[in-house]
């Protein structure tokens, strides 16, 4: 390979497809939610502490990104998922106090999941 070929390859397009914002979504959520089931399955309550604040967190941007007067999504949806986000906080706490289970946790970004694929997350 000479420099003529190296400096085209160096300066030729990305083949690689740029990601949608509900396929980063869908991505970051899918992760949060397999680990939140391994520690489920694992049955070993630090596990699971570290799977419950890492999925909190995620609620809780979702509820500040929701809540922004600049969020394009319907307003009717807006506050589902806080309504949502509100839910996991609360339940959360009483999955950390051993008070409920975590499988409504599951179940809720489960159904996030389907939504978000539903509408096209994967492109």
């Amino acid at each position: 390979m000479n420099a003529t070929d190296l400096a085209q390859r160096a300066y030729a397009p990305t083949t690689a497809p740029t990601k949608s914002h509900r396929s980063v979504e869908y991505e970051v959520i899918a992760r949060i939610t397999f680990r939140l089931k391994q520690a489920i399955e694992a049955d070993k309550f630090p596990k699971l502490l570290e799977a419950l604040h890492e999925n909190r967190k995620l609620w809780r941007t979702l509820a500040v990104e929701v809540a922004d007067d600049n969020n394009l999504l319907p307003s009717d949806l807006r506050a589902r998922i806080f309504y949502l986000a509100e839910f996991t906080d609360i339940h959360t706490s009483k999955v950390i106090a051993r008070q409920a289970t975590p499988i409504a946790l599951l179940e809720i970004n489960t159904a996030i999941l389907r939504g978000l694929k539903q509408t096209g997350a994967s492109t």
